[in-house]
């Protein structure tokens, strides 16, 4: 037997492009395509998300300031709430509570605040308003 002769013909190398089926061009651009959507929505989400929570901690901090705010004005004059609305409008947020609890000596009490803060979550979400409370308290002073 001659070796040469009983070698199987190889056929010439084809094209890159040429090994896939007329019905299958294209399918690698629909998945990336696909996959680009999805990550886009989870980034959407994820950017909606942290909006409303940073709001939500905005709104946080405009409610503990008021309160302290407010407190600190019992015993001193009739003006608490008004401190905390100052404070609350400088916080971009709006006092919407106020409930001072003076002690029988008035020189001491409690104060419970609310606020509103608007905030733009974007998307076509329009303005919501986050609400946050806080309450803040003067101690009696004490002998010593």
């Amino acid at each position: 037997m001659n070796p040469v002769a009983s070698r199987v013909p190889v056929p010439p190398a084809s094209p890159i492009g040429s090994r896939r089926s007329g019905s299958e061009r294209g399918a690698g651009v629909v998945w990336v395509v696909a996959f680009s959507a999805v990550l886009l929505l989870l980034a959407t989400v994820v950017a909606v998300r942290t909006t409303a929570v940073l709001a939500r901690h905005r709104a946080e901090s405009a409610a503990d300031l008021a309160a302290l705010a407010a407190a600190t004005r019992i015993g001193v004059g009739t003006d608490e709430c008004d401190a905390a609305r100052m404070v609350a409008a400088a916080n971009r947020a709006a006092l919407v509570g106020c409930d001072l609890t003076l002690d029988s000596d008035g020189r001491s009490g409690e104060v419970r605040i609310v606020v509103h803060l608007p905030v733009q979550l974007g998307l076509g979400l329009g303005h919501q308003l986050v609400t946050a409370s806080a309450r803040a308290a003067r101690l009696a002073p004490t002998g010593g």
